[in-house]
């Protein structure tokens, strides 16, 4: 298994130009053809308007927010590739970010998209857009700090392993990372009292037959939750990825993410590969 298609988010944010930065690594690394996809926001009318004048006013003004971001969205993965002979495309569509990304993503292998922005973004962009494609998609999402990343992603792995469903999905996503990985930490948090005392070493095996170099760590959240204790042990292991599942569950139409998953999207610091 190898990334041979990356689909990489381009919006209008200020963060998009990092986030192109991190695909276009990775389809180096990995001999990748790299999708940028801009989704342009369809036009809706108000319910109800003063008259046609208003209502012309209104998608004029439309127009030109959408043809604005749209070439925003455009320089930033075009000026990426400028100098660059990589296989790629860039693509337009109308519609819903999360809709539109989510039926692009069944024809790739990784999809790319940034953290939410802590100021506002750009209104066709949805800030839980990376637990939304992970939930829908099926595909591994590889989602980039606002901050940017100090350096491509993948010489130190942590991975976060738990035993279940979810972690297996999101660890079997990442192997072409883990595979070419200089150091791979198995990280396991409160194994025994979730009845999973020998999860760390069976994955460690597992991956250790896939030429990964794992080594598995154990511990324990006993004064913080979960997810600060997973940023603690990335920073104190110098990962410049972590690989975690995505827990949550659905709420009439929103997703209500787990507190590890919660903690890790609002705070990372480094590129977050997760799956459900």
């Amino acid at each position: 298994m190898s990334y041979k298609t990356i689909l990489v988010h381009c919006d209008a944010g200020r963060t998009t130009a990092g986030r192109v930065a991190v695909a276009l690594s990775l389809a180096e690394r990995f001999d990748a053809h790299l999708v940028g996809l801009h989704v342009r926001q369809r036009f809706e009318a108000p319910m109800f308007t003063d008259a046609t004048v208003a209502l012309d006013a209104l998608y004029k003004s439309y127009e030109e927010s959408v043809k604005t971001e749209e070439a925003a969205a455009s320089a930033a993965f075009q000026g990426a590739l400028a100098d660059k002979r990589r296989s790629s495309e860039w693509r337009v569509i109308d519609g819903y970010a999360e809709d539109t990304l989510t039926a692009v993503a069944r024809y790739v292998d990784l999809v790319v998209v940034g953290q939410r922005e802590p100021e506002p973004t750009p209104e066709a962009t949805p800030s839980d857009l990376p637990e939304k494609l992970a939930l829908h998609s099926e595909r591994p999402v590889l989602v980039v700090p606002h901050i940017g990343a100090a350096q491509p992603p993948g010489r130190t792995i942590m991975v976060c392993w738990n035993g279940l469903r979810e972690a297996s999905r999101a660890t079997t996503g990442a192997l072409p990372l883990l595979k070419a990985a200089g150091r791979v930490i198995v990280l396991t948090i409160d194994a025994e009292k979730a009845g999973q005392s020998d999860a760390g070493r069976q994955a460690g095996e597992w991956l250790r037959r896939h030429g990964v170099k794992a080594a598995v760590q154990h511990d324990n959240a006993v004064a913080s939750d979960v997810g600060n204790v997973i940023l603690s042990r990335a920073a104190d292991s110098a990962a410049d990825l972590i690989v975690m599942r995505i827990y949550g569950h659905s709420r009439m139409r929103e997703f209500v993410l787990g507190g590890a998953s919660r903690t890790l999207l609002a705070s990372m610091t480094v590129p977050l590969l997760i799956a459900h």
